[in-house]
Order: C-alpha cells, then structure tokens, then sequence
C-alpha cells in the first residue's frame, strides 16, 4: 500500500497563491493517474482535479483557470498549484491514487 503524505497548506489572503505538495512513499505516479479532492466544513469531499499517466489534467469548474496540477515523477511528487485563491477554497485538501488517501492539509483563505 503506498502512503501518501500532503504538505503546503495555511493560512493566504483572498487573492493569494499556494502550492500543496503530494508525495508518494514509492514510484507510482508514472503509472497511474492521481487527483486532487477537498472538503470545506460541513460539505462533502469533492474532485478539484487530476491528472493522467500522460499528463493530461482535468479541473472542477470552480477552479479552472486558477489552479494547476504537475508532476514529478523522479521525485514521486504531484503538485497542487494555487493562484487567485478565494475563500470558498477553504478546505482541507486531499490527494488520492488508486485506493489511498493522504491525510490531507488545510487550506485557509481569508482577510
């Protein structure tokens, strides 16, 4: 089972920039696709994006054009890149590959 383990999260002004960072315990983002979730207080985990063995990325609505998924695969890295943030982005957030789950890091944005 690979561990996944979140880091990048705190505390931006509404308009801010973030980059969460997602590492894998082995090699397995050269293999299968990976994806970005989050979950606000009181809502439901929800699909921010992913990203295929291929590169290819897909985002929610709420986030497309402001939020990047990369990826390094020599450092069994996935990337969350997070510009213009908005309040309603406070979540916590979460990466996931095939059946694993991180443990997830809290992103806050407010004034």
């Amino acid at each position: 089972q690979v561990q996944l383990v979140e880091s990048g999260g705190g505390l931006v002004q509404p308009g801010g920039s973030l980059r969460l960072s997602c590492e894998a315990s082995r090699s397995i983002f050269s293999s299968y696709s990976m994806s970005w979730y989050r979950q606000a207080p009181g809502k439901r985990r929800e699909l921010v994006g992913t990203i295929s063995v291929g590169g290819t990325t897909n985002y929610a609505d709420p986030v497309k054009g402001r939020f990047t998924i990369s990826r390094n695969n020599a450092k069994n890295t996935v990337y969350l890149q997070m510009n213009r943030l908005q309040p309603d982005d406070t979540a916590v957030y979460y990466c996931k590959v095939l059946d694993a789950w991180g443990q997830g890091t809290q992103v806050t944005v407010s004034a």
